[in-house]
């Protein structure tokens, strides 16, 4: 077992990464359901926190069935961060996270996110402000460094348990290279085997298949494994990861059923925590994920996309449903080309006469 604090999790957790404008609710909860150990909110203005602005203090909603979950704020003011904590601790969720990682400008100039990369005595009086001020543990996302010339993570991982974080997320990557190339684990192994390191380590980046994932896991000897941008529009990774490290077998893919399914629950729980209008509005992000791989379905991603009316959403995707039913997805990594080429070709051979007909 894993413990952070006072939370305990199983041996080897997944964990769904905290993503701005993804991460609500409504998404934590098909994550949760397809089994996502451990969950954090959209990351957290700890200014806004602190004027009571409605868009920093909607993310703060959790409900009991996604526990355990964290709630992440980031800022690079102590006393904006301390009292954001006292905050967070009022609606009790089961741990606090702060993110030291998120490269976007916005962030960054505010000198929050991954810009506190370049100051590592600011990270630790940012973090110990928040330790203070917190009856909650009190854990870290961060990346590799700031750039190739500055990948200070070792040090920084020493100080920021020192200082009384209980876990620490690594994502494999530079602030300089954002999103870009592929995540280097080889200092989060570093980390982890660091002796004065008792704390759990869980790596993230790039994870996007069962067998990367056991690959990551026996090659870099993390704690867990935190997923993000996978599991956008396709929450099955979390069972998928579970079932091939336990058996050594691949789950077959969700169905277009299953995807259908999962896709309503989630546009159902949008409009029940964002109502009607945002709620139908801000799933639109999604539609081409849940729908991905299935051939000539830019037709239907369109009427997706411009539909207002929940009851003419439900009809496409019923039509996508009937229309695609007993269609057969690979195991190949999502969005790999050459699987969408594969279906496609199965496709045709299967399906396009029937549809013809």
């Amino acid at each position: 077992m894993i413990s952070i604090g006072n939370i305990i999790l199983p041996d080897f957790p997944l964990l769904l990464a905290p993503m701005e404008d993804v991460s609500d609710p409504p998404f934590r909860a098909v994550c949760k359901d397809n089994g996502a150990d451990l969950m954090y909110t959209e990351f957290i203005s700890s200014e806004g926190l602190i004027r009571n602005a409605i868009k920093s203090q909607r993310k703060l909603d959790i409900f009991d069935y996604e526990r355990p979950i964290g709630i992440q704020i980031f800022g690079g003011d102590e006393e904006a961060m301390a009292l954001s904590a006292a905050i967070v601790d009022t609606v009790n969720p089961d741990l606090l996270d702060i993110n030291f990682g998120c490269p976007v400008k916005k962030v960054v100039c505010k000198g929050a996110g991954a810009g506190v990369l370049k100051d590592i005595e600011l990270m630790v009086r940012l973090t110990a402000a928040v330790v203070k001020n917190s009856k909650l543990p009190v854990t870290v996302k961060t990346r590799l460094g700031w750039d190739d010339e500055s990948k200070n993570i070792e040090t920084v991982a020493e100080r920021l348990q020192d200082v009384g974080i209980k876990a620490l997320s690594i994502h494999g990557r530079t602030r300089a290279q954002m999103y870009k190339g592929e995540a280097d684990w080889r200092l989060i192994a570093k980390v982890k085997e660091n002796p004065r390191i008792k704390i759990p380590i869980f790596g993230n980046g790039d994870i996007d298949t069962p067998q990367k994932a056991l690959e990551y896991k026996n090659r870099y000897g993390v704690d867990g494994i935190m997923i993000g941008r996978a599991a956008i529009g396709y929450p099955w990774i979390f069972r998928e990861v579970k079932h091939f490290i336990n058996t050594g077998e691949l789950l077959a893919p969700p169905t277009v059923e299953e995807r259908v399914l999962v896709c309503k629950k989630h546009l159902q729980r949008s409009i029940e925590w964002k109502g009607p209008t945002v709620g139908m509005l801000e799933m639109r992000r999604h539609y081409a994920n849940y729908l991905k791989g299935l051939p000539g379905i830019k037709e239907y991603r369109g009427k997706l996309v411009t539909l207002k009316e929940y009851d003419e959403i439900v009809a496409v995707l019923d039509e996508v449903e009937t229309k695609y039913a007993g269609f057969e997805f690979s195991n190949a990594p999502i969005g790999n080309p050459a699987a969408e080429n594969a279906e496609l070709d199965h496709f045709q051979r299967k399906f396009v006469v029937k549809n013809k007909a």
